[in-house]
């Protein structure tokens, strides 16, 4: 190439300081272009990077819009236009990230790969000649230095004979190194511009190639739907925009219709207290003990619901009952550390103290007090039903379930029970083992299944057998209730029995629950890991609360029966510190393994009985030679037994009398008719 500056290779020799000084200029052109191609391979590098980044953004971007339609959004619900058209932009993104895979690769080995082999191999090599080149010299140096001080007078010619060969050698060494060192110097010049110039074009050939690609996949028909989803999503934002003014409208009404009631005591002239109000709800304080004499007061929700005061904490799922404002007194008291104190009284004594607005609150809590916030007269019919008996544990109905429901309808309400929960059937709240209910129905006729608290109890023969099992889950539960059910077709049922157990331990004040371990396995669910409760295979339908994650319930078939002898479906209903759908996905689990293990089970049996089968025939076809290999040889005995004239073996003459003539014919013919029966 024309205009390149070389060293002279024929100086090398005679190494002059000429020679030196543009050597000098050679290595300093030298250490200028690597710290040149050095700022040039970190700019490439990091084109390089962030076009892998594009494409594993890319990727990811369409396989989070390919998964959009699994997504749970709880406000969102099905909508089958958005899902269908994320679809559409999945199949474009996922074609422009293969667009952007292919650019990757290609600057990989079009623009990384030159400019990376000039950075470690060329470049490195030009330093370790330098080096090399160095050494050489000072070793040539000091083999001449050493050669000027022999002396004259006292010659030795081993010294100078070795002393001769040192500098000869060093001599060649520095020649042939510097010859090197020069030549590489000199490649060097034309190896820059190649590894300058070649990154560069294969840059340019790989991005012309990506649009080449582009273009080629987006036809006519994806510029039409970007079209049309552009004209979509501007009527969105109108719609937005609208919306928005609409609300900023709502707001700016509700501020006016508010102020007056920011004010902790609004004007009873202004504000007139409804005193004809069915429903009331509000933040109240409530006083509660914290000691024997000490007492604190709590902010809560308070609301009145089918003739029981009822209250919810912040941060909880539903409210709990206070007490039974039916029949109860409303007064005013003084508290030294709040104001606005009044207290209510129930018929069995039972006070409480609120605080707040006295006005507006005695009145709404003294009109629900009189008349029972709802004026029908089989309201105190219904009441007493919720009242704890004397006899022992109340049975929550369906009455109990319309109570608490509040906002239903009767007839609705009628209709999904009877649908779902067997009718007149009592809510228990403590597990009933259906193991033992079997058992005891077996062993004792006409007694009833045995309460047991799980909690503690010594487990039977299956615990053993649970050992064995091939999953082994453990979870913390809290058993909640059970009740008798009648559909199991769908999760509803265990829906609408955690409505009713949740309503009817708020209504009669239950709130302690017993923390147990529940552990899954292939064979039953065990609780306490010790009693087998609920065989996996009664198991028929296991789900988890739509909105309480933690709430999760199972339908179990007993085999025993009431008196008509069908089978008796419970459902049980759990609260656990995890996610219920992991604790009903293991239970799912659980029973493939366990149908999976059935049915190798009954596969290797009957290859047993088929192996058993074919040894058997084996047997019999192995007696039926040797039968019919003795019967051939006594006929031999029997054949040369019959001619007497002919020699035996030994060549001697077997003689047989009459008697015994007459017993061969008689066992022949014996052994015929033994043949013809067999």
């Amino acid at each position: 190439m024309p205009g390149i500056d070389k060293l002279p290779l024929e100086e090398t020799l005679e190494d002059s300081p000429q020679t030196r000084s543009l050597l000098g200029v050679f290595e300093e052109d030298t250490a200028a272009t690597s710290s040149y191609f050095s700022q040039l391979f970190k700019a490439m590098q990091r084109i390089y990077d962030a076009q892998n980044e594009l494409s594993a953004a890319t990727h990811l971007t369409s396989r989070l819009l390919k998964d959009y339609e699994k997504q749970r959004f709880p406000l969102g619900g099905d909508d089958e236009v958005m899902s269908s058209t994320l679809q559409q932009f999945a199949k474009v993104i996922d074609e422009l990230s293969s667009c952007h895979a292919v650019l990757s690769t290609q600057l990989a080995d079009a623009m990384m790969f030159p400019i990376t082999q000039f950075q470690e191999r060329d470049l490195r090599e030009i330093v370790i000649l330098k080096e090399v080149f160095q050494i050489s010299s000072d070793d040539h140096d000091t083999a001449v230095n050493r050669y000027s001080r022999l002396s004259k007078r006292k010659e030795n010619e081993k010294v100078k004979n070795e002393v001769m060969e040192d500098v000869y050698t060093s001599r060649k060494k520095q020649h042939e190194t510097i010859m090197h060192y020069f030549a590489s110097l000199n490649m060097l010049q034309y190896k820059k511009k190649i590894a300058l110039l070649e990154p560069l074009l294969g840059y340019m050939q790989a991005q012309i190639s990506f649009f080449k690609l582009g273009s080629e996949n987006l036809t006519q028909q994806w510029e039409e739907f970007l079209t049309n989803i552009g004209t979509s999503v501007q009527n969105v934002r109108r719609e937005m925009d609208s919306d928005a003014e609409a609300t900023e409208q709502t707001i700016q009404d509700l501020k006016a219709a508010s102020d007056p009631l920011y004010m902790p005591d609004p004007d009873p002239n202004k504000i007139p207290v409804n005193r004809n109000l069915t429903r009331k709800a509000g933040y109240l304080n409530t006083r509660y003990k914290t000691g024997l004499v000490s007492s604190a007061w709590e902010r809560q929700y308070f609301f009145t619901q089918g003739g029981n005061l009822m209250s919810q904490s912040r941060g909880d799922v539903a409210g709990g009952l206070v007490m039974d404002i039916d029949n109860c007194s409303v007064m005013a008291v003084d508290c030294d550390d709040r104001r606005f104190c009044f207290q209510i009284t129930s018929f069995d004594g039972k006070k409480i103290y609120l605080s707040e607005n006295p006005e507006e609150i005695a009145a709404r809590v003294n009109q629900s007090a009189l008349e029972a916030v709802t004026p029908s007269p089989s309201f105190q019919q219904r009441h007493e039903s919720f009242r704890p008996s004397t006899q022992g544990r109340p049975k929550t109905g369906r009455s109990g379930s319309q109570c608490s429901a509040g906002s239903e309808s009767p007839a609705l309400s009628s209709l999904s029970l009877d649908s779902l929960v067997a009718p007149d059937t009592p809510i228990q709240f403590d597990i009933i083992s259906p193991v033992s209910e079997e058992h005891t129905s077996q062993t004792k006729s006409g007694a009833q299944g045995r309460r047991t608290n799980p909690f503690g109890e010594s487990g039977g023969s299956k615990s053993e057998e649970s050992e064995d099992s091939i999953l082994h889950q453990l979870f913390i539960v809290r058993f909640l209730g059970s009740m008798e059910v009648k559909a199991t077709e769908s999760a509803d049922v265990i829906y609408e029995t955690m409505r009713q157990i949740l309503a009817a331990r708020a209504i009669h004040n239950i709130f302690r629950m017993t923390e147990s371990h529940l552990l899954v396995t292939c064979e039953c669910l065990n609780i306490c890991c010790v009693v087998p409760q609920f065989p996996l295979s009664s198991v028929v339908l296991c789900a988890s609360h739509q909105e309480n994650k933690r709430l999760f319930g199972f339908v179990l078939k007993t085999a025993g029966g009431r008196v008509d002898g069908r089978p008796v479906t419970v459902c049980y209903v759990f609260e656990s510190n995890n996610d219920g759908e992991k604790i009903c996905d293991s239970v799912g689990l659980a029973k493939q393994i366990a149908l999976h293990s059935e049915m190798d089970r009954k596969a290797t049996q009957k290859q047993r009985e088929l192996d058993k089968a074919k040894e058997k025939q084996q047997e019999e076809l192995h007696k039926q030679k040797q039968i019919e290999k003795d019967l051939e040889e006594q006929s031999r005995l029997i054949a040369a037994s019959s001619r007497p004239g002919q020699p035996a073996a030994d060549g001697q003459f077997l003689v047989l009398s009459n008697s015994q003539s007459e017993d061969s014919d008689a066992g022949e013919e014996g052994q015929k008719t033994g043949e013809s029966e067999a």
